[in-house]
C-alpha cells in the first residue's frame, strides 16, 4: 500500500501552509536515474483487458484466494469480504475495526490480515485475534504486507515506526527508513529480521522458502533476505531502480514473483528527494499540491533466481489504477486497489 498525493484534496486558502501534519526529519537521498518505462519495461496496454468485479466498498488493497476458490479481501472500512470468482455473492467474513490491507491464507485455514491500525491479525468466522500488535513493548504503528511459510510462520512488514496510516506520505517524504520485515514463529515469538527498510511494503516468499523478498517502496527496489544456505541471514538487493512503485509481493511458487507498481516514477518527487529542506516545506502543502502519482495500471512478474522481467503488463489509460497487489491463481492474475471500489482480474 502507497501513495503520495490525493487529487482533489483542499483546504481554506489553498497555499497556506498545513500546521497540522507531523513534523518531519528529512533525510537526503539522490535516487538513481529513471529510465523510464523502456526496455523489459516499455510501456503497453496488456491491461486493458482486465475485468472489473465490482465489491460493495472502497479499497480492496489485496485480494486472496482460498482453498474453495472464493475472493478474500478487505475493504477500507473494516470490513473482511469473500465473494465467488465470478465477482458475485459477497459475503461478510468479519469487521477488524481498522483498515484491512495484506491478506493470506494461512495452512490451518485461518485468514491472516495485515491491518494498518491494529497489527497482524488472523481470523477464523467472525472471531478476530491479534498475533502481533507491538514488539519489545512498542505498538506496530503500520502492518502492511505478509507471506507465510509452509511451517506457519508469518513474514510480514511494518511500513515505518515514526508514521501511521493517516501519514504514510510523510514517511515517504521524510525517507527516513525506519520499516521492518519480522517473522512470526509457529510459536508465536517475533523475529526481526531486518531494520532500515525504506517504508516497507510487500512481502513474498521463494518457491523452496529460502529467501523472503521484500519491497523498499521509497527507493523504488526489492530486496531479499536469505533465510537458508550459505547467505542465511544476509540481505541484498534483488532488483533496484525500478521505473515504478513497487507495492504488494506475491509468489506463485512456480518461479515467478509479482510486484503490484502503484504507479511509475514521478520527477518532482525524484527531484524533491536530494532536497530535504524543501521536502519539509512540501509536505506541508495541500496534498493537491503535492506530487502526485500518475492513473497508469502496472503490474511486473520476475524470475525468483535472476530477478530477470517475465511479464510486463501495463495499461497507461488506467482502467483500473492504482493496482497494490497482484496475485495469480489457475491462469488468472487477481489485482487489488487502494482506491478502486473493485477487483479485477485477467487471463494469463
Amino acid at each position: 500500500m502507497t501513495g503520495y498525493g490525493r487529487p482533489g484534496s483542499s483546504c481554506s486558502g489553498v497555499y497556506a501552509l498545513r500546521m497540522d501534519r507531523p513534523h518531519l526529519e528529512t533525510v537526503a537521498w539522490t535516487p538513481p536515474k529513471d529510465s523510464g518505462l523502456t526496455g523489459s519495461y516499455a510501456s503497453n496496454t496488456h491491461l486493458a483487458a482486465v475485468r472489473r468485479l465490482p465489491v460493495p466498498g472502497q479499497g480492496p488493497e489485496d485480494v486472496a484466494v482460498d482453498e474453495g476458490g472464493r475472493l478474500i479481501y478487505g475493504l477500507a472500512d473494516g470490513r473482511v469480504m469473500s465473494a465467488a470468482p465470478d465477482g458475485s455473492d459477497h459475503r461478510l467474513i468479519t469487521d477488524t475495526g481498522g483498515r484491512p490491507l495484506g491478506i493470506e491464507i494461512h495452512p490451518d485455514g485461518r485468514i491472516v490480515v495485515c491491518d494498518a491500525r491494529l497489527g497482524l491479525l488472523a481470523v477464523a468466522g467472525e472471531s478476530v485475534e491479534v498475533l502481533a500488535g507491538s514488539f519489545e513493548g512498542v505498538p506496530l504503528v503500520f502492518t502492511n504486507n505478509a507471506a507465510i511459510g509452509d511451517d506457519g510462520s508469518i513474514y510480514f512488514t511494518v511500513t515505518s515506526t515514526r508514521f501511521g496510516l493517516e501519514h504514510f506520505r510523510a514517511d515517504l517524504l521524510e525517507h527516513s527508513n525506519t520499516g521492518r520485515l519480522f517473522r512470526r514463529h509457529a510459536d508465536g515469538s517475533l523475529e526481526l529480521l531486518i531494520d532500515g527498510l525504506s517504508f516497507a511494503n510487500g512481502v513474498a516468499l521463494s518457491s523452496n522458502g529460502s529467501g523472503v523478498f521484500v519491497a523498499e517502496t521509497g527507493e523504488y527496489r526489492i530486496s531479499r533476505h536469505h533465510l537458508a544456505g550459505p547467505r542465511a541471514g544476509a540481505t541484498d538487493v534483488f532488483v533496484d531502480n525500478l521505473p515504478g512503485v513497487p507495492d504488494n509481493l506475491t509468489s506463485n511458487r512456480r518461479g515467478t514473483i509479482w510486484a503490484g507498481m502503484f504507479t511509475p516514477r514521478n520527477k518532482p518527487l525524484d527531484l524533491l528527494l536530494p532536497r530535504p529542506r524543501l521536502r519539509e516545506l512540501v509536505a506541508r502543502l495541500p496534498e493537491n499540491l503535492q506530487p502526485q502519482p500518475a492513473r497508469h495500471g502496472f503490474v511486473v512478474g520476475f524470475d525468483e533466481a535472476t530477478g530477470a522481467v517475465t511479464h510486463n503488463l501495463q495499461d497507461p489509460a488506467g482502467g483500473y489504477a492504482p493496482i497494490t497487489s497482484a496475485r495469480e491463481h489457475e491462469g488468472s492474475l487477481w489485482l487489488g486497489s487502494l482506491t478502486e471500489p473493485a477487483l479485477a482480474t485477467i487471463s494469463l
